[in-house]
C-alpha cells in the first residue's frame, strides 16, 4: 500500500524540532525513473563498500560510487574515497534536484541495495569533510524502502516510505540531532540505487 495517495505538501517539515526534512514526492514519472534506474545500474563504478569496525576492515554486500565536480576526498567509516567525474545522467539529476530545490550540490555518493536485506544503520552524515548544515537531497529509484529518523537525545522517531523516482531532504541541524538508517526487509526482493547530493566544503581543506 502507498503511504502517499494524495498530492504531497513540499514545505511540509517531518521531523518536530532540531532539523528540517522536506519530502517531495515522486520527481520524476514512471517511465523517467525506470530509465533512470536502469542506466544507473549499467553505468556507475559500483565497488562494495569498506569500513573499519574496531580495527577490522568490513566489506559490505552494498555498492556505491562517489562522483564530484573535482577529485573530493570524503571519509567516512574510517575509509576515504576520490570523487570519479560526472556522468551525464549524474548531472541531469542534479539540475533535476537544484531547480526544485532551489539548493547547489558539488558531489553525489551513491549506494546500491541489491534487495531488502541490505540496508543502513543509524548514522548521521556529519563528516567533517561536508558542509557544516548544508542539504543533502536523497533521491531514489528502484525498491519503495521505509526510511526512518530518530532523536539523538530524545530517542522520537520518524518513518516515511521512500518512493520509486522520489526526492528527499534533509537540512539545517537534521545532521546534528537526528539519525537515520535504512532498515533491513524481508519483503524486498529487488534493487534499490539511492543519489545523495552533498556539498564538500572546500574551505575546510
Amino acid at each position: 500500500m502507498k503511504l502517499f495517495n494524495i498530492e504531497v505538501d513540499a514545505t511540509k517539515n517531518w521531523l518536530p524540532k532540531e532539523g528540517t526534512v522536506h519530502y517531495y514526492g515522486t520527481l520524476l514519472n514512471q517511465r523517467e525513473a525506470n530509465q533512470y534506474l536502469e542506466s544507473l545500474l549499467d553505468t556507475i563504478e559500483w565497488r562494495n563498500d569498506e569500513a573499519i569496525i574496531f580495527g577490522k576492515k568490513i566489506i559490505t554486500k552494498r555498492k556505491v560510487a562517489w562522483y564530484g565536480e573535482k577529485p573530493f576526498e570524503y571519509t567516512y567509516s574510517k575509509t576515504t574515497k576520490l570523487a570519479l567525474p560526472w556522468t551525464e545522467e549524474l548531472l541531469e539529476l542534479k539540475t533535476k534536484v537544484e531547480q526544485k530545490t532551489g539548493e547547489t550540490f558539488n558531489s553525489c555518493l551513491l549506494n546500491l541495495y541489491h534487495n531488502g536485506s541490505e540496508g543502513m544503520a543509524w548514522h548521521s552524515d556529519a563528516e567533517k569533510d561536508l558542509k557544516k548544515n548544508g542539504a543533502i537531497a536523497s533521491l531514489s529509484f528502484g525498491a519503495e524502502r521505509k526510511f526512518a529518523f530518530k532523536h539523538k537525545i530524545t530517542k522520537e522517531k520518524v518513518e516515511l516510505m521512500l518512493e520509486h523516482g522520489s526526492l528527499l531532504v534533509m537540512k539545517g541541524t537534521t545532521q546534528t540531532n537526528w539519525l537515520h538508517r535504512l532498515p533491513q526487509t524481508k519483503l524486498i526482493h529487488t534493487p534499490r540505487v539511492n543519489l545523495t547530493f552533498r556539498t564538500i566544503e572546500e574551505i575546510n581543506r
